[in-house]
């Protein structure tokens, strides 16, 4: 596995791959099944904010640093994740977004896809996975406590929700 595919295998029974602008009727269908989500954490998606989406990193970080992941299963996309190396610090990796299709919620998958994620990312070396939730989204805050997730106790004004930073220590092979 080179650097560059560290996601090949992934996730047993998915197609791992990067999205692309060809992705984000897709991705757009799988974010409007979501409607809670953006209640609390406005505003709803478009496809011209799907496709900043696709390309937006935080600051000092560069193109090779992020992966916006599709997770496909009998050719629908089944889960996406947003993923940036080395963020806010060298030894974590940041989880910016991940969801998965309405019909899946519910029955571990999610858990399952985050559990296949999190002990790739310990073998590759990061110490930790960080987050942030919408504050006030009971659903995506019990799913990342059941995922290990803490919160830090820090907050952050997102402009039009305040975002709880939660982490999560990675086992490794030097950890």
């Amino acid at each position: 596995m080179t650097e560059g595919d560290w996601y090949a295998g992934l996730a047993p029974g998915y197609a791992v791959r990067p999205l692309t602008e060809a992705d984000i009727p897709a991705l757009l269908a799988l974010c409007a099944g979501n409607p809670l989500f953006y209640r609390h954490c406005p505003p709803p998606p478009t496809a011209e904010s799907l496709a900043g989406d696709l390309a937006a990193l935080p600051p000092g970080k560069a193109p090779a640093d992020k992966h916006f992941l599709g997770f496909w299963r009998e050719g629908r996309l089944a889960a996406v994740l947003d993923l940036i190396e080395g963020y806010p610090a060298a030894d974590t990796a940041w989880i910016g977004f991940f969801m998965t299709a309405r019909e899946t919620q519910g029955k571990g998958e999610g858990t399952a896809l985050i559990g296949c994620l999190l002990r790739r990312l310990g073998e590759r070396g990061f110490a930790r996975a960080g987050l942030a939730y919408a504050k006030g989204n009971p659903q995506s805050r019990a799913f990342w406590q059941k995922n290990g997730f803490a919160p830090t106790g820090r907050e952050k004004d997102a402009g039009g929700y305040t975002a709880v930073v939660m982490e999560r220590r990675l086992a490794g092979k030097d950890r």
